[in-house]
């Protein structure tokens, strides 16, 4: 027999690589199918990902160990069967890390969740400073019939000309002692020299217009309480002595200046008041609660509407 005839037998009777090859994969596939069926009983999950890699990786390392496929195992097969364990321990490094922080992250036993925020007028936001909420809250809307309120009200509602009402309300306590709590009978009575100090008060930052204004304004509130009694009786005097309560839906709605504002500007300027335009006068009716312009969505509404029918006796 020629050699050529003999080399051609022997190819025949061994296995071809593609034989080989062949062997390999249905031996992988079916270990892997039958860990992958253990894992996932009834379908894949993104959460156990790294399982299904792990039991990948065993079948290769098992399939590895075996003497009888170790020659048969080409260089990629070794490669992958590294790079699946090498995913796997990371995966499970990851997986163990992440434990410590979920513990972290739990809330501790004791503390109390705080409750959702009141639904206030719209222009209230969550940058708003807490002395702007706090006022819109305290006192914005709420009827004042005290005489050094009322004038206190007024001498900050006309800074809104130099100053919005959140940088007037941080000034507010450093106002009040200088206009020695806003009692018009002292405030009156203020010389130029005290105007001067007030106005050289960096604390304040008004130009001595706006301390003389204050000053004349508590001028003119003297002769109103010596013709109408109290200041309070001729301001609430204009709406006939009961709040306007109005019902307004969105911030649109509310109106700059009213009619009545008009009216009260128009007297306050006949009897020498200062800075008294009816967008000023407006907002201070707003701010003393001569007029309800809380938005009926805000929980301040209805409070102040209760407030408001309260029975006062006026002076």
């Amino acid at each position: 027999m020629s050699k050529t005839n003999v080399r051609k037998k022997v190819l025949e009777r061994s296995p071809t690589f593609k034989d080989t090859q062949k062997i390999l994969n249905q031996s992988f596939f079916h270990n892997r199918n039958n860990n992958l069926k253990k894992v996932y009983p009834i379908g894949l999950q993104q959460s156990t990902s790294s399982l299904s890699l792990s039991s990948v990786s065993l079948s290769l390392s098992q399939n590895s160990n075996d003497s009888s496929q170790a020659d048969s195992l080409t260089p990629l097969d070794e490669k992958i069967s590294l790079a699946l364990r090498l995913i796997s321990a990371s995966s499970h490094e990851r997986r163990e890390s992440t434990v410590p922080k979920t513990i972290h992250q739990q809330p501790s036993p004791g503390v109390i969740t705080e409750p959702g925020e009141l639904k206030r007028c719209n222009w209230i936001t969550k940058n708003s400073d807490m002395l702007y909420i706090e006022f819109h809250d305290e006192c914005w809307g709420v009827p004042a019939y005290d005489d050094n309120k009322l004038f206190e009200l007024l001498a900050m509602s006309g800074l809104l000309m130099d100053y919005n009402w959140t940088e007037i309300i941080k000034r507010k306590e450093p106002l009040r002692e200088v206009f020695a709590g806003f009692d018009p009978y002292i405030v009156a009575k203020m010389e130029e020299k005290e105007i001067i100090e007030i106005a050289s008060n960096k604390a304040l930052s008004l130009a001595d217009s706006r301390v003389m204004c204050i000053v004349d304004n508590a001028k003119c509130i003297m002769k109103v309480v010596r013709e109408c009694g109290s200041f309070s009786s001729y301001i609430w005097g204009f709406v006939n002595h009961k709040p306007i309560i109005n019902k307004y839906k969105y911030p649109r709605n509310v109106p700059l200046r009213s009619p009545k504002a008009e009216a009260l500007s128009k007297d306050m300027v006949k009897r020498g008041f200062r800075f008294v335009g009816p967008v000023i006068v407006h907002s201070f009716m707003q701010a003393a609660g001569l007029t309800i312009d809380h938005l009926v969505d805000c929980y301040r509404h209805s409070e102040c509407v209760s407030l408001a029918e309260r029975p006062w006796r006026h002076i």
